[in-house]
C-alpha cells in the first residue's frame, strides 16, 4: 500500500471546497438593496455627468464611483465564494471609508459640494442607508466565513 492508498479514496479525487453561499438568507436583503443603489447610484451620476457636470464634477464622479462600488458588491454576494467574499468584504470597508469620509467632508466643507453625492452627510438623503449598509455587509460576510 503505497501513501496515497492509505485514505482509501482514490488520490486523483480532488477535494471539495465548501461554497460560501453568500446571498441566501440576509445576503438575499443584501443582494437587492446593493442592487438598488447599484441602479440609484448609476443613473443619478449618469443624468448629472450628462446635464450638469460642470456644476459639481466632484460631487457626480463621487456618485459614480459608489455607484461602481455597489455593483462589485452585488456581483460578489450573488457570485459567492470564498474569493467573492473577501473581494465584497474589501468593497465594503473601501464604501465605509468612502462614507465617512466624504461625509465628514460635505459637514466640513459644504461649498466643496455644490450639489449631494450618495454618500454626502453620511447618506442623509438615502436614510443613512450609505453608511447602514457596508456595516451590514460587513457582518453579514464575517459571519459568512465560519459557515
Amino acid at each position: 500500500m503505497t501513501d496515497t492508498d492509505r485514505s482509501g479514496a482514490p488520490a486523483s479525487a480532488p477535494a471539495q471546497k465548501q461554497q460560501f453561499e453568500l446571498g441566501t438568507g440576509p445576503g438575499r436583503v443584501l443582494v437587492w438593496f446593493y442592487g438598488v443603489f447599484t441602479v440609484a447610484a448609476a443613473s443619478r451620476s449618469v443624468v448629472q455627468m450628462i446635464v450638469d457636470f460642470g456644476r459639481a464634477p466632484l460631487a457626480y464622479v463621487l456618485s459614480a464611483v459608489a455607484a461602481v462600488v455597489y455593483g462589485f458588491i452585488t456581483y460578489s454576494l450573488v457570485r459567492g465564494g470564498e474569493k467573492a467574499r473577501r473581494a465584497a468584504l474589501v468593497c465594503c470597508a473601501a464604501e465605509l471609508a468612502g462614507v465617512l469620509v466624504v461625509g465628514t467632508w460635505t459637514l466640513v466643507s459644504p461649498s466643496a459640494f455644490p450639489d449631494a453625492t450618495v454618500w454626502s452627510d453620511f447618506g442623509m438623503g438615502y436614510l443613512f442607508l450609505p453608511v447602514i449598509l457596508p456595516v451590514t455587509g460587513m457582518i453579514w460576510l464575517r459571519r459568512a466565513r465560519r459557515a
